[in-house]
């Protein structure tokens, strides 16, 4: 299907010659949608013409306007607001590019063939040392739609996640879970493997902070009674054992660990996500740090006195950073040293995008440096899809002070929610029970995803569990609920007397809410490519609000469809519904959102 916007800049190009006898660039033909305050369909910024034209703006606009009504079928009319050409469309052209669009199974995605892009995206991340939390959350479902969106952009993609599963706070859940669980396990508390571990991570942060005050009660300064804390000096030792492979610390940490796994896996499962492949930080350090050696042996970076090993970026305005500790132990940057080059030589991908926070953008940006200074050219595709924090109306969250919100309680709570307000509506009267309980879920799943992701991801945002439970609004559950709704206009037509062919020629206009409609669903696949390009899947959240909220318009300002006497107009709306319904469900479908069939 040939772009309009493009035919309409050619014949612009085409009419300047005719006219002026220049010659103009594609770049220098402005041309963009109509703001809806105006007529028309395209707008022509013709400001730029005006020196080949030598006549003023409205002049220009308006023979600029008839060479293309003369030249463009698929054009009614124009208006002219000052310097700016607006172009409208013809309603029996807008009717043979729905009709293109309808009979387009895939429409909106790209084909993938042996030119597709290979992206890798890392996204999740977690530590096994507490259960995913809200802001898991969010990583999670950005990186989930991003890796969707890509594919329908034609990307192979790949999605992967690394669990960091060694280090420090590993040890201290470890380290807590010897000194007071008693032997106790998930099975014999009845509680998930991630909350039973985190619950030791906490523990250990509650003592810790005890030790530095009587320390510092004892006369010692802050700084040093954190270092000299009794906790905090078992776990350093716990580190080095572990790294050193002493079997008891081994079967400990593998014991824990297999109990985090099992409570992960049932937490992706209810959020939807999964991955083709998952990296464990406990093995691909091990290629960091041999990297690392070599590059030393090398002498491409440096060794302190102490042993710290250190890569000096201070004449590119960054800091020494540190890739191996004075004892030997590596940091998170040895082993995403280590996890890169690994994972390059798994896929040769073309580009490898990290799903991580805003905290995070120096870390990835010092990374990315390294690799480069270390001969690896290909470290130059690494990008990172940076986020801003998620918060609850009541503030921020410390996972070790125990006042984060755990992403199990909050899809929970968010289920309730689905159901108390489904229920005051009245709209699941009829259902049994167990799918009255699955609509709950793709209610309160579809509004928790909605409401994170129609969020630009660079932006910090508060989560509000209340208002993203609304059938109203710019919300997922409106969309479902519009989705729902041609449902039922379409099962119903099905039962009548089905949806056959139509004669175009027997529409003699249409409806402004029809070319609206025509307008949204021509969006969908540049919308697609944008939500891919920008990595930034609230391009597409909006723009199916916005053909949702569009549809409910033609809804609601149009007879009802099935009484219309008009046959092909009745079977053009019908058919009009279905697509739009398609498009609803593939962009939701790309956000990670499941859609009832009846509600």
């Amino acid at each position: 299907m040939q772009k309009i916007d493009f035919k309409i800049q050619q014949t612009v190009k085409s009419a300047i010659k005719g006219l002026y006898n220049e010659i103009v660039i594609d770049e220098h033909i402005q041309i963009q949608e109509t703001r809806k305050d105006f007529e028309g369909d395209f707008t022509l910024v013709v400001f730029p013409f005006l020196k080949l034209s030598k006549k003023s703006p409205e002049l220009t606009a308006d023979e600029i306007g008839q060479y293309l009504i003369n030249e463009m079928p698929e054009i009614k009319t124009y208006n002219i607001i000052k310097g700016f050409l607006n172009i409208v469309l013809s309603d029996v052209f807008r009717i043979s590019i729905f009709n293109e669009i309808f009979e387009d199974e895939n429409f909106g995605a790209k084909q993938k063939n042996e030119h597709s892009k290979q992206t890798v995206i890392e996204f999740s991340s977690p530590n096994t040392n507490k259960p995913l939390h809200l802001g898991h959350i969010r990583n999670n479902l950005l990186g989930w739609s991003v890796a969707k969106i890509l594919e329908a952009d034609g990307h192979k993609v790949h999605k992967v996640n690394l669990v960091n599963d060694r280090g420090i706070h590993i040890c201290k859940s470890m380290l807590a879970w010897k000194h007071v669980a008693q032997n106790k396990t998930p099975e014999t508390e009845r509680t998930k493997g991630d909350h039973f571990v985190g619950k030791y991570y906490v523990a250990f942060d509650k003592e810790y902070k005890n030790q530095i005050s009587d320390l510092i009660k004892s006369g010692m300064n802050e700084e040093k009674a954190k270092n000299e804390a009794k906790w905090m000096k078992e776990a350093r030792i716990m580190l080095q054992e572990w790294e050193s492979g002493i079997p008891e610390i081994r079967k400990l940490w593998e014991t824990m660990n297999n109990w985090v796994y099992a409570g992960f896996d049932e937490t992706y499962k209810k959020l939807g996500v999964s991955f083709d492949k998952i990296y464990y930080e406990s093995e691909t350090y091990l290629k960091g740090k041999e990297v690392i050696l070599k590059a030393l042996n090398e002498q491409k970076i440096e060794q302190k006195e102490d042993g710290t090993v250190f890569i000096d970026l201070t004449t590119q305005g960054l800091d020494e950073k540190v890739l191996l500790r004075s004892d030997g132990t590596a940091l998170y940057m040895t082993q995403d040293i280590g996890t890169a080059i690994i994972r390059y030589n798994d896929f040769n991908f073309d580009e490898s995008i990290y799903v991580v926070g805003n905290e995070q953008d120096y870390h990835f940006k010092v990374m990315k440096i390294i690799l480069q200074r270390l001969n690896y050219n290909w470290a130059q595709n690494i990008s990172h899809l940076s986020y801003g924090m998620v918060e609850l109306p009541d503030g921020k969250m410390k996972s070790r002070e125990g006042t984060v919100v755990d992403a199990d309680d909050l899809i929970d709570e968010m289920i309730r929610t689905a159901k108390n307000k489904s229920d005051e509506l009245g709209k699941l009267e009829g259902f049994t029970e167990d799918e009255k309980n699955e609509i709950y879920r793709k209610i309160a799943l579809g509004a928790l995803k909605y409401f994170i992701l129609k969020v630009d991801a660079k932006r910090n945002m508060t989560f509000n569990p209340e208002e993203s439970i609304d059938f109203n609004g710019n919300t997922g559950p409106f969309i479902q609920y519009t989705y729902v709704r041609i449902q039922s206009i379409l099962s119903k037509a099905t039962d009548s007397e089905g949806i056959h062919e139509y004669d175009y020629k027997n529409i003699e206009t249409l409806h402004e809410t029809e070319r609206a409609l025509i307008s949204e669903l021509y969006k969908f696949p540049d919308i697609i490519s944008e939500s891919s390009n920008k990595r930034n899947p609230s391009v597409l959240a909006i723009y199916t609000y916005e053909t949702a909220k569009t549809f409910n318009r033609f809804y609601h300002e149009i007879p009802p469809i099935l009484k219309e006497e008009n046959s092909d107009l009745k079977v053009f709306r019908l058919k009009l519904s279905e697509k739009t319904a398609y498009v609803l469900k593939k962009g939701l479908e790309l956000l990670g959102i499941e859609v009832p069939e009846r509600m």
